[in-house]
């Protein structure tokens, strides 16, 4: 025994983990998985902020994996100490419930919904720079959590479409009240209007009432740059927001009444092609990575390199997510 304590006890730190690529033929996401039992990721993460930003900053995502965290105490003080203060989910755009402090349910969508890549608040003008996802009870089936690489993503595009998109930028219209997304006190979180209209203002969001419904039109990037690495990386949300993201039998029966939720313009109101989108799409689907979730499984994602969308599933599945780091 103190034979064995002594071997555990002069173990380096970095004898302490291993890292690795989930798959050998792609970077993205470096897996960390400690080398001896019972390592709590906290404690660790709290030793190694600077291997992780590293790496981080590298490939994009870190999947972590076996580690000892209990909980979603852990969870909040593990994004804490990798990536400071937690962010309130402000100006949000699909239904969450708040667990703890900052501390989030993943999107609230029926199972069987694609939902598809996006990076995290990329339709606004402020954003995270990080988030990370906690599962708590994997899915029966199905229920990955897709990512892909910004940066191949904005590579893959045609440079004339990156032009375009970068100097026209993306217009978002969205309105609130419709009984098919959010209302705009969930939203903005009041039921104040006063509230609401002291908020746009800040951000640059023009906004229009009629009566109790809202419409609000912000344009921001379709092209932004990491502020750290320096890289240019496709940033919007444009192919998530446009109507031709919704299901024909919906998108069909709302044209009736010529009001969608929400929709995407090019900056200065025109349409945006469909060819244009299915580029866009296809961009995404080219650079897509899958895993299967394990309980206990936090994947932490520079929001800005990397982005996420989540797969139908069947069963009970629980996922929970803080978003750290205001970028903008």
């Amino acid at each position: 025994m103190g034979s064995a304590r002594r071997k555990a006890m002069s173990l380096s730190q970095t004898d302490l983990v291993t890292i690795n690529p989930l798959d050998p033929s792609r970077p993205l996401p470096y897996v960390i998985q400690p080398a001896i039992t019972d390592l709590n990721l906290v404690s660790w993460a709290a030793s190694h902020r600077d291997l992780i930003t590293q790496h981080l900053r590298r490939v994009g995502g870190i999947l972590f994996r076996n580690f000892q965290i209990k909980g979603t105490t852990d969870f909040e003080q593990f994004v804490q100490t990798v990536a400071g203060r937690l962010l309130h989910y402000s100006f949000g755009s699909t239904p969450r419930t708040q667990v703890q402090g900052q501390i989030y349910t993943s999107t609230e969508y029926p199972a069987s919904e694609v939902i598809p890549l996006h990076n995290e608040m990329a339709y606004t003008r402020n954003w995270p720079m990080k988030i990370a996802f906690f599962c708590v009870q994997p899915a029966e089936s199905g229920g990955v959590t897709p990512i892909a690489d910004s940066r191949r993503i904005f590579q893959r595009l045609e440079p004339t479409l990156r032009d375009h998109l970068r100097d026209q930028q993306i217009m978002y219209i969205r309105n609130y009240g419709s009984g098919l997304d959010l209302s705009w006190q969930q939203v903005f979180q009041t039921h104040d209007k006063t509230d609401v209209e002291a908020y746009c203002q800040k951000e640059g969001i023009e906004w229009e009432w009629q009566d109790d419904c809202l419409t609000t039109r912000q344009v921001c990037q379709a092209i932004a740059t990491h502020p750290q690495t320096g890289e240019a990386v496709w940033f919007n949300q444009a192919h998530l927001f446009h109507i031709s993201n919704l299901k024909p039998t919906i998108r069909e029966a709302l044209s009736l009444g010529e009001v969608f939720p929400r929709n995407a313009y090019y900056g200065n109101g025109d349409e945006i092609e469909l060819a244009v989108l299915d580029a866009i799409r296809q961009a995404y689907a080219s650079e897509t990575i899958e895993f299967t979730w394990q309980a206990g499984d936090v994947l932490l994602l520079d929001n800005m390199l990397v982005a996420h969308g989540r797969m139908p599933f069947k069963g009970d599945r629980k996922m929970l997510v803080g978003m750290a780091e205001p970028g903008s």
